[in-house]
């Protein structure tokens, strides 16, 4: 990648925008000057990048005069407000948040799975849901080569998911149990320690969570194929960092799993770890620090005759997030598109 670029992270302190700066330094992305924002109260404060400490400014209107690309990961909310001025500005924005998804003429975009849809971006590209990121990293290799008709997803969701405050609270009810305290639920309606919760977020009209109904709605925007369907069960589970699903495909035509094997083998971004003779499959533990996405028990489905079971683990703050954003800037990168 020639030539340096003028970085703006909004909602730099949050684990997602400190993960995108520990990205932009590891992948040595071609930052050439670094701007930090995030809310009054963190301003002052100071990151590290590169070797050195990097002051957080508040983020403002003004924030993103000179700015090339700017890597958004501070909630709908602010992304509905701050996004247009950053794009207005000049600046090409990648944002993290559920706003602008699902609108047309937004791209929301994998780079492993549907890169080509950057061409159309008018200045704002969309990051997809973490979970949707997991699923279709592990079945879209196997789409190609034999078309879903419908799937079903079980997702197993880490307390990262909700920020510092998800781990914060992870951590300190573990801590509680070992102390002999009960554990004591403040994001959460439930404990999460030793728990697991089979919603994430909140129940919407007609049973489905927002988590569930984003599988369903951004798969078929990303494959471009509204007929590819989709049912999930969202659940939130106490692990810190690294989402997992057990995903059920139905597909046009009868696959082994020997050739479901061999096609994961070759996907980018995924690594198939699949040995039922040493008992090694992917767990959220293998994922966590990790950018590919692990796939496993990889075997025919017994509910569907063209039916193919497996599971998926993956780093949610990396590759359901801040990963998959900075690949999302380097594509633009390639494409001569920022």
């Amino acid at each position: 990648m020639a030539g340096t670029l003028s970085v703006a992270v909004a909602g730099a302190t949050g684990a997602v925008g400190r993960e995108f700066l520990a990205v932009l330094e590891q992948r040595k992305f071609p930052v050439g000057s670094l701007r930090l924002l995030a809310s009054e109260r963190s301003a002052g404060s100071r990151l590290p990048f590169a070797g050195e400490e990097v002051p957080v400014e508040t983020l403002g209107e003004g924030s993103f005069a000179g700015v090339d690309l700017a890597l958004f990961s501070a909630g709908g909310t602010v992304s509905r407000r701050f996004s247009p001025l950053a794009a207005k500005a000049g600046a090409v924005v990648v944002d993290n948040s559920s706003a602008f998804r699902m609108e047309p003429g937004t791209p929301l975009v994998i780079p492993e799975v549907n890169p080509d849809a950057l061409a159309g971006h008018h200045g704002i590209v969309a990051n997809p849901n973490c979970s949707t990121i997991l699923f279709l990293m592990a079945a879209t290799p196997i789409h190609r080569a034999n078309r879903i008709g419908r799937a079903v997803v079980a997702t197993y969701q880490a307390v990262s998911g909700s920020g510092w405050k998800g781990m914060a609270e992870l951590e300190e009810q573990n801590r509680a149990v070992q102390e002999g305290r009960p554990p004591e639920p403040r994001l959460y309606p439930y404990p999460i320690a030793g728990n697991v919760l089979p919603f994430v977020e909140r129940i919407l009209e007609g049973g489905h969570t927002p988590e569930e109904l984003k599988l369903h709605n951004e798969t078929a925007k990303i494959l471009g194929d509204p007929r590819v369907k989709v049912t999930a069960t969202c659940v939130r589970v106490p692990v810190p960092r690294a989402h997992s699903a057990a995903i059920h495909l139905e597909l046009e035509r009868k696959i082994t799993a020997d050739e479901a094997r061999a096609i994961l083998s070759a996907a980018p971004g995924v690594r198939l770890v699949d040995e039922p003779e040493r008992n090694r499959f992917p767990t959220p533990r293998d994922a966590a620090g990790g950018d590919d996405v692990l796939v496993g028990r990889v075997r025919e489905d017994l509910a569907f005759p063209t039916g193919l079971a497996l599971f998926a683990s993956m780093d949610q703050l990396r590759k359901g997030a801040a990963l998959n954003a900075v690949q999302v800037a380097e594509e633009l990168i390639r494409r001569s598109l920022i």
